[in-house]
């Protein structure tokens, strides 16, 4: 029987500094991996946290900006918490409870991709 595997959403990116700011020390990733085929190439970077891995890409196939991707998570309350300490000037998520019975804290990225965490009530 076929069984499928774990999504790796690659997210578009036009400012690796921007990037590293808002997923690494707003978000709390890390870097797992960077690739360029030449010194002067697009970068294409993989970054975790947790069981959670995303990859970043600047090349202009990769992803479209605006793109929308939802992450579950365990203890979204303490995670508010942690993105809220951060006093992170450009984003100050809320944490919302909805009708379909989830929490839930959505941050957008420099380059409009928008990431909704959320816990099953």
């Amino acid at each position: 029987m076929p069984k499928l595997g774990t999504v790796t959403p690659i997210l578009r990116m036009f400012d690796i500094a921007k990037a590293r700011e808002f997923y690494l020390d707003f978000l709390g990733f890390e870097v797992r991996f960077e690739h360029r085929f030449d010194d002067v190439g697009p970068l294409y970077m993989g970054i975790a946290r947790d069981g959670c891995e995303l990859h970043l890409s600047e090349h202009h196939g990769d992803g479209s900006p605006g793109a929308n991707v939802r992450v579950e998570v365990v203890g979204i309350v303490d995670l508010h918490r942690e993105f809220m300490a951060k006093k992170y000037r450009f984003n100050r998520p809320g944490l919302e409870t909805t009708p379909w019975e989830t929490k839930e804290v959505t941050v957008i990225d420099p380059f409009g991709n928008r990431l909704t965490f959320f816990e099953k009530d």
